[in-house]
């Protein structure tokens, strides 16, 4: 793996000789004077610097066989008091809907990360439990997204900090988390 901010998956064409976000507002401006251009070229941009930002992950995790969203239920294994979370609590937890979880669970299973086991009260709730390989592969696998600082160059603290509180101001007005807005037992918390 190498570093660099044009580091992207090896599906991506090269660079393009132009803005295509700033093209895209220039015709906006031209046919539809009066429109929110400006709120298409951020929810755009935020879209494009999504798809860079996953495939960088994504890259920086296969040796791990782990996807960023397997890498993200499996942190959230990682830092639940028990190791184990309800497949139900998951899904909520990481906002997706139950299938997703079972297909992010089946492939943490597969690679031995996580097993699969009964509730200890409820014989209706599965819980899935981080395995020792799991635990290993986890701290291995952040030390590799810390190498990259999570695929994020060539930004900064500063403007990744305030990209941070400008896209939470957006997620808490989306109704994404409630007041306070800090996460709870095997919640993340973004910085």
């Amino acid at each position: 793996m190498t570093g660099g901010w044009a580091w992207h998956c090896a599906a991506m064409p090269g660079p393009l000789s132009f803005d295509p976000i700033e093209e895209a507002g220039r015709q906006w401006r031209a046919h539809w004077p009066e429109s929110p251009v400006a709120a298409m070229m951020a929810v755009t941009s935020v879209m494009r610097a999504q798809q860079i930002l996953l495939g960088r992950l994504n890259d920086a995790l296969e040796p791990f066989r782990l996807t960023f969203a397997r890498y993200e239920a499996l942190m959230l294994l990682q830092f639940s008091r028990a190791g184990s979370l309800p497949l139900g609590k998951m899904g909520a937890r990481l906002q997706v809907h139950p299938a997703s979880v079972t297909n992010l669970v089946d492939g943490l299973e597969r690679a031995g990360y996580v097993q699969r086991t009964p509730h200890p009260s409820d014989g209706r709730t599965t819980l899935a439990s981080i395995t020792p390989a799991g635990r290993a592969v986890a701290q291995e696998a952040t030390e590799a997204l810390h190498d990259i600082r999570f695929g994020t160059e060539p930004l900064g603290d500063d403007a990744l900090s305030a990209m941070t509180e400008i896209l939470r101001e957006a997620r808490a007005g989306a109704g994404d988390f409630g007041a306070g807005g800090a996460g709870g037992e095997g919640h993340t918390r973004q910085p």
